[in-house]
């Protein structure tokens, strides 16, 4: 619990990672800093996806177009906020040498994202 508040210290003054260890190679942070944006290019793709299906598929009824947009916001939120907390971690695992921290969260995004797509394949019809 005393890491994740550390991690969430970091969010808001990313000044203080550099208080911990010794300062790794900037190839590396700056690749940490790329997977970051990374992220947050897909959370953004999630975000407007969900405001795409709000606001392109008036035909649905309102409470499959509700839910479906309401699901890819959310995703997109928690990949945005998973984005900042990769990155804190990971630069503080840099810094102390340690292996770089692991995360299911990928795994579990690409279900989320597959889920969705079939409700909206099956609520839409497939016409392929």
């Amino acid at each position: 619990m005393i890491d994740f508040i550390q991690n969430i210290r970091i969010w808001f003054i990313p000044q203080k990672v550099q208080e911990e260890g010794d300062t790794p190679d900037y190839r590396f942070s700056l690749a940490n800093e790329r997977t970051f944006l990374a992220w947050l290019r897909t959370a953004l793709a999630l975000v407007g996806g969900g405001f795409a299906v709000d606001q392109f598929l008036p035909d649905l009824r309102w409470g499959w177009r509700v839910g479906l947009a309401l699901a890819l916001l959310a995703a997109g939120v928690l990949c945005s906020l998973r984005a900042v907390n990769h990155w804190a971690r990971c630069e503080r695992a840099m810094r102390r040498g340690e292996d770089l921290p692991t995360s299911r969260f990928p795994a579990l995004l690409s279900l989320v994202v597959v889920a969705v797509a079939m409700v909206a394949v099956v609520l839409l019809g497939w016409e392929g």
